[in-house]
């Protein structure tokens, strides 16, 4: 099914209907991160600037968005025996097929023929009668026939990886990491709904206090397990709230809010951040900083753009009096500031992401194995500069939002090797948090706390 040349040429009527529908934004949407053109979780905030969509369709296109990429192996397993006598089917097309199977598999309020219906009216309007003719028979043919069972893949990591709707080389990596049913609970873990957390800035307002006043806001909230900073939003928009706008309280994952503490940091202390943007650690650290005592917390970014954005958070949280942002590569930290000269210094370094890959599930479809060579590489790059800036005494967090042992406890391993006068730190955490924590260093996985995978590790110049 393709699309012809005088459809492709025709230009869309303007104020049609359909301008203002969910599914149009979210086909879109998925064309443009098909073609590397934007992450999902940025069109989606794209979108909300942009005013087309009501309240009400921009949580549906949140929803079609990120559970169509979430699932999109899934789902062209599940379309393939639907298309095998179709000699090209054109990306558009596929792409409209997914977002509408997912709808009739996994959005139970949405009736099957309104989704039919609507998929063929974007047909239409997208490509011409004949594309919506063909959307239209393969929707009806899966509607009376079903989908195919997962269980006649015969290898089970194939089978595996279909089910997760994961990359097969990283289903493999992970089943060796983990072993195939944590694998399994961790993949389908991403497929849930990420949920929306903030940390709570307690010199200004208790957690017990925010709760109740975001509650006055029709805003259901409850208490962070993960995080004694943290609270979950259950119900309503956190950034939308009084306290947001306030500077009181920041959107921020409950395992990022985690990093900060790890450090101890003091009121005097001197803190360097070597990977800050956009800035949530940095502000997170500059809470437990005094101006009078002395503290700050140098914060760089080597991208001029990022650093911008760090002193707006900074002043947003009211902590741009200790917050100090500098564009800087950290690999060149060393060269830049004298030996001994921090307390405290953080690196949150570049990674893989793949902790992410449920707030941004077009993560695991973008990532190749050689990124696993050259960002350890980078990782070791900043250590090794930052190290001697550290003053005797202090301490050195290493973090990452990723979950593998290459970007993580392997980094860590060889900066140790190459550096004696650091050891391991014990991690400063709750008791929930403390049972994730092996050979002194916590790694967070997604599936068991709902959270960001993450990684963190603590080292202290001897």
């Amino acid at each position: 099914m393709t699309e012809s040349k005088k459809s492709a040429k025709k230009t869309s009527p303007k104020n049609h209907p359909l301008e203002s529908s969910a599914r149009l934004a979210a086909l879109q949407a998925l064309e443009r991160v098909a073609k590397g053109g934007a992450y999902s979780n940025l069109l989606i905030n794209e979108v909300v600037k942009q005013g087309r969509l009501s309240d009400k369709d921009r949580r549906l296109l949140t929803e079609i968005l990120y559970g169509t990429i979430a699932r999109q192996l899934l789902l062209d397993y599940y379309l393939t025996p639907f298309l095998k006598k179709s000699k090209k089917v054109d990306l558009w097309v596929r792409l409209l097929l997914q977002l509408s199977l997912f709808q009739m598999l996994y959005l139970d309020k949405v009736p099957d023929h309104g989704v039919i219906n609507e998929a063929v009216e974007i047909a239409k309007y997208r490509g011409n009668p004949g594309a919506a003719k063909f959307v239209n028979g393969v929707l009806r043919n899966v509607q009376r026939q079903g989908v195919p069972e997962i269980t006649a893949i015969s290898d089970p990591i194939k089978r595996l990886a279909t089910e997760i709707s994961m990359p097969l080389w990283i289903t493999e990596k992970l089943v060796n990491q983990l072993g195939m049913e944590e694998t399994r609970k961790l993949g389908l873990s991403l497929l849930e709904p990420s949920h929306v957390s903030a940390r709570v800035d307690t010199r200004f307002i208790s957690r017990e206090s925010a709760i109740a006043t975001l509650a006055q806001e029709g805003i259901e909230a409850v208490a962070s397990l993960v995080s004694p900073y943290g609270i979950v939003a259950k119900k309503g928009f956190l950034a939308g709230s009084s306290l947001f706008k306030a500077g009181k309280i920041t959107v921020q994952d409950e395992s990022s809010m985690l990093v900060a503490p790890v450090l101890q940091v003091q009121a005097d202390s001197e803190v360097l951040d070597a990977c800050a943007a956009p800035g949530g650690k940095t502000t997170h650290i500059a809470t437990f900083l005094n101006e009078e005592a002395g503290g700050s917390v140098t914060a760089l970014d080597i991208h001029k753009q990022k650093v911008k954005l760090i002193a707006e958070n900074a002043q947003r949280l009211h902590v741009e009096n200790v917050v100090y942002p500098e564009q800087l590569d950290a690999r060149t930290v060393g060269e830049h500031f004298r030996p001994d000269y921090f307390d405290r210094i953080l690196v949150d370094a570049p990674c893989s992401g793949l902790g992410l890959m449920r707030r941004k599930p077009d993560l695991k479809y973008q990532k190749q194995p050689a990124d696993f060579v050259r960002l350890p590489e980078i990782q070791l790059a900043i250590l090794n500069s930052v190290a001697p800036t550290l003053k005797s005494g202090g301490l050195l967090v290493y973090s990452t939002c990723t979950i593998t042992p290459e970007e993580n406890q392997e980094v860590v391993a060889a900066f140790l090797a190459s550096h004696p006068d650091f050891e391991l730190q014990p991690i400063v955490a709750n008791e929930l948090v403390q049972g994730e924590i092996q050979d002194g260093l916590l790694t967070i996985y997604p599936q068991r706390f709902m959270t960001d995978g993450f990684f963190i590790s603590c080292l202290k110049k001897v």
